[in-house]
């Protein structure tokens, strides 16, 4: 896993790489946490090269939103790859997050 975070035309693009899972989510939280506190609350979270996301992904990205939200951003997901958006789909998440393709 690895997350690779850059600012372009004021939004925060987070780009995701790999499995997030138990595993590495304790350092996948590490890695988002200048997101979480940044001025800038708006958040692209690129996931075309997310490959695998476990439940502890899912507590993650739903941290990040609510984070996001009560600063006054979006949070918007990019590039789902199928089986991703499935599982987003059958927890409810696809009814929380903004999903672009």
């Amino acid at each position: 896993m690895d997350l690779i975070i850059s600012q372009h035309d004021g939004n925060t693009i987070a780009k995701v790489e790999g499995r997030l899972d138990t595993t590495n989510s304790p350092e996948f939280e590490k890695k988002m946490a200048p997101m979480m506190e940044g001025a800038n609350p708006n958040i692209v979270m690129d996931c075309k090269d997310m490959v695998y996301i476990s439940s502890s992904g899912l507590r993650l990205f739903l941290t990040l939103q609510k984070s996001v939200r009560a600063r006054g951003g979006q949070l918007v997901l990019t590039g789902l790859q199928d089986s991703i958006k499935e599982v987003f789909d059958m927890t409810g998440f696809s009814s929380i997050f903004t999903i672009q393709d």
